[in-house]
């Protein structure tokens, strides 16, 4: 197999990006989008190649929780097949407003479906906060009749809590062809006053090695086959899929649970390590963090699992916010996820452990349970 010339580019240069991808798309390069440059000062970047065989288009880092980061390898033909599945399902192209930094592969994905649309998608500085207001500005600058965007669901919840009291905000939002919503689980009441309000928000599952979203709403774009394996773990195939990460077969096996629905619509549980059984029952702490971030004066929040004798596990939440709230967390928990969700403690911290990408220590996090902190 030839060999292709890797580019570097900094996650700030959003045009140098666009121009490396889309010779990446055409297979005369691949490309390693680097975290952003700090005062002009180029990132140090270990461990990428000079060059790589030519079915490698981009080289996304990616990591867990409680992983070391490691580096996926995804072709040109995995990229478009993506693309063109959303455009698919939406049944249009259009275009895209940048929200997501672009050295992950929500935001990678961005910039390959405006490449191929050949409309340039509108960008927001990633470097700073999100706000609802900053979204909303850069909303204005859309032009095309179908407009897209991607988020993640603490960004949703900002749109929330001003739309609630903007109608100017939520005639904005209602111009949008879609809003995606992946990377974590997002609570039902969110996604309900969206949908109340004629907004379409769209739930996205998948991961750097599957080229992005490959499930919307629950149903596997087109090409892209689900299957559960196990006790219900989710595994994928498709023309999605990333370099080297299919097993015997063609599936790749994730680490996250699933289940089926009545109609045939796939529900995410959860990561199987963030799975936990309740009295006998199965709850996703990603869907408790999901409610509880949602409850007004909840600025972060992490849920782990606590042990019980006689509930085998139970679930404490940790959150940073105002400290009035924690009943409330408690409550609207209950309320929407149950009993098996209903936590044992609720403590507020001054902030979350994180690890060096930015996520959740989890590790670190249920030892402030276990040990009483």
């Amino acid at each position: 197999m030839s060999q292709i010339p890797v580019r570097v580019i900094p996650a700030n240069d959003v045009v140098a990006a666009l121009l490396a991808l889309s010779d990446a798309l055409a297979g005369t390069c691949a490309v390693f989008i680097s975290p952003r440059e700090v005062n002009g000062e180029k990132v140090t970047v270990e461990g990428i190649p000079e060059f790589v065989d030519s079915n490698t288009a981009v080289i996304v880092e990616s990591s867990g929780s409680t992983g070391t980061p490691k580096r996926i390898s995804i072709s040109a033909k995995a990229l478009i097949a993506s693309a063109k599945a959303t455009e698919e399902y939406f049944g249009t192209q259009g275009q895209w407003l940048l929200t997501l930094p672009i050295n992950y592969i929500a935001g990678i994905q961005v910039l390959v479906r405006s490449i191929l649309s050949d409309v340039p998608p509108i960008q927001m500085n990633t470097a700073v906060p999100f706000t609802p207001e900053a979204f909303a500005l850069s909303s204005t600058l859309l032009t095309a009749d179908a407009k897209f965007t991607s988020l993640v669901p603490t960004q949703l919840i900002r749109l929330q809590q001003l739309a609630s009291q903007d109608p100017f905000l939520v005639k904005l939002l209602q111009r949008f062809k879609a809003i995606l919503v992946g990377g974590q689980a997002t609570s039902p009441e969110v996604l309900e006053f969206f949908r109340d309000k004629g907004i379409n928000v769209v739930e996205s599952y998948g991961m750097a090695e599957t080229s992005g979203g490959c499930v919307y709403n629950g149903q596997a774009l087109s090409g892209v086959e689900i299957k559960l394996v196990g006790e219900g773990t989710v595994a994928i195939r498709g023309d999605v899929l990333a370099n080297d990460v299919a097993s015997e077969g063609g599936f790749l096996v994730t680490q996250d649970m699933g289940e089926f629905n009545e109609q045939g619509l796939l529900r995410i549980l959860g990561r199987a390590d963030r799975v936990i059984i309740s009295g006998g029952l199965k709850m996703s702490l990603d869907s408790v963090e999901a409610v509880a971030a949602s409850v007004p004066g909840v600025v972060e929040v992490g849920a782990t699992a606590v042990s019980s004798t006689e509930w085998g596990e139970r679930v404490g939440i940790a959150y940073v916010g105002s400290p009035e709230v924690a009943d409330y967390i408690a409550k609207a928990v209950f309320e929407q996820l149950g009993i098996a969700a209903k936590p044992i403690r609720v403590i507020r911290v001054d902030r979350l452990p994180r690890l060096a990408n930015g996520k959740t220590d989890l590790i670190t996090l249920r030892q402030i349970f276990s040990e009483g902190i």
